[in-house]
């Protein structure tokens, strides 16, 4: 069974993660913030990820600390349900549409984190959401989930869409990625450890 679960606790949010990597795609999420529920939503159900995300953050002061925090966590149970990754793809991608809006999703669970994350939606604000602030948690996701990943807006287009695209994309990479092959012997690199 490739499934994790932690809770994390500090002065601005308290956040419980659990994770099936080989599930149906059932999720049960409550973030506080519904357009970024929403998102989960759809990266669980694209991804056949079976996921469960409680959030209960410093919303009066803003977003952020949720967002970031959530992203910290979720990357953290995705590695340790992967444990030594043996026998994965590793690697996977994703160009998705929506409607008029296109977007590229590049994942590598390489061990090294890092985030290329071009995207520049027309809107600054969804609901009471900062858009900038999905970059800040897909950084926090990459680092701990020790992951490669590149996202990019290919075509513009409403707001809601864009990031509709790029949480489904996220989704089919990831699944892509973590999905094991009959073919891949032990861990997939010529190092021998990821």
């Amino acid at each position: 069974m490739r499934t994790a679960e932690l809770s994390r606790t500090t002065k601005e949010t308290d956040i419980y993660v659990k994770i099936d990597l080989d599930g149906s795609g059932v999720s049960d999420i409550d973030t506080g913030l519904p357009f970024f529920d929403h998102m989960l939503i759809l990266f669980a159900k694209h991804g056949k990820f079976d996921l469960t995300v409680k959030v209960k953050g410093d919303l009066e002061v803003d977003a952020h600390h949720s967002m970031e925090d959530t992203g910290l966590v979720l990357g953290k149970v995705i590695a340790d349900a992967l444990g030594d990754k043996a026998g994965i793809t590793r690697c996977g991608s994703c160009i998705l549409p929506m409607d008029e809006t296109l977007s590229m999703v590049a994942v590598d669970l390489s061990g090294r984190p890092y985030l290329v994350y071009r995207v520049e939606p027309r809107a600054q604000y969804i609901k009471d959401i900062d858009t900038d602030l999905f970059g800040e948690f897909f950084r926090a996701l990459s680092n701990t989930a020790g992951m490669n990943l590149h996202i990019r807006m290919l075509e513009t287009g409403e707001t809601h869409h864009v990031f509709e695209s790029i949480f489904k994309g996220f989704g089919r990479a990831l699944c892509t990625a973590v999905t094991h092959d009959p073919r891949v012997v032990g861990i997939p690199s010529t190092k021998g450890s990821l």
